[in-house]
C-alpha cells in the first residue's frame, strides 16, 4: 500500500515539473546523432580491409610468451602403422 501511495505522490510531484529545455528540435538531434553514427560506421568499413593489405607472416616460437604453441598444429602428423 506504500508502494502505491508513493507512486501517486511521484506521479503527482512529475506532472507539475515542466520539461528542461532543448538546444535544438527532437528531430535535429535525431538527425545529428544519425549522422554522426554513420560517419563513424563509414570510417569503420574503410579501416575493415587492412590486414589484407601484407601476406600473412610464419610466427615463430617466443620463450617470452605465457602459451607458446606447442600442440603441434604446424607440423605434419605422424605416420600410422597400418
Amino acid at each position: 500500500m506504500l508502494t502505491q501511495l508513493a507512486g501517486v505522490v511521484l506521479a503527482e510531484a512529475a506532472a507539475h515539473e515542466e520539461a528542461a529545455p532543448l538546444i535544438a528540435p527532437p528531430l535535429v538531434i535525431g538527425a545529428v546523432m544519425l549522422c554522426s553514427l554513420l560517419l563513424l560506421m563509414f570510417v569503420c568499413v574503410s579501416f575493415m580491409n587492412m590486414g589484407n593489405r601484407h601476406a600473412a607472416v610464419e610466427s615463430s616460437d617466443d620463450p617470452h610468451k605465457q602459451h607458446t604453441n606447442k600442440h603441434g598444429h604446424h607440423e605434419d602428423p605422424a605416420p600410422s602403422n597400418h
